[in-house]
């Protein structure tokens, strides 16, 4: 199916009832070194691979990486603004990290429903990371929906 339109107010997301298999949305940002540092001080994971290029230079990724759960959060936007949208609720995700992301990366978060469960007001949804053509992160996720009855 063709990408989610925002035809609704930003308050307003989708219900169980309006969802189908097939829908998908996304979301990309261009991951900054302000992104980074910002992320390290309000996560407090200071892990050096992520904010001293000096230490991350001795690392396998031979230079400084993004937080695996700031491009994770690009999944959380796509989700709670777009597909379903405002009013859906988190239950899990699982989560591969395929390749590391760095400052200057552009990352498109791309949700697609893969199935529901109407009687919950459950949908069931694939998760993918990209930048460019190379996947980096990939997941599932289990949403709460609200319903109109």
């Amino acid at each position: 199916m063709d990408d989610v339109r925002q035809v609704r107010k930003d308050t307003e997301g989708y219900c169980i009832e309006d969802l189908a298999v097939g829908m998908t949305a996304s979301f990309a940002k261009t991951v900054t070194e302000a992104d980074i540092v910002l992320f390290a001080g309000i996560s407090g994971d200071t892990n050096p691979v992520h904010i001293n290029q000096e230490y991350a230079a001795t690392t396998m990724f031979q230079g400084r990486i993004a937080h695996g759960m700031l491009t994770v959060g690009f999944i959380s936007a796509v989700l709670g603004t777009k597909l379903p949208g405002p009013g859906c609720i988190y239950m899990s995700q699982t989560l591969k990290f395929k390749a590391p992301v760095r400052a200057g990366d552009t990352v498109t978060a791309r949700a697609t429903i893969t199935d529901l469960i109407p009687e919950k007001r459950r949908c069931v949804i694939k998760t993918v990371c990209t930048v460019g053509e190379t996947v980096v992160v990939e997941g599932e996720a289990l949403l709460m929906v609200p319903s109109r009855g």
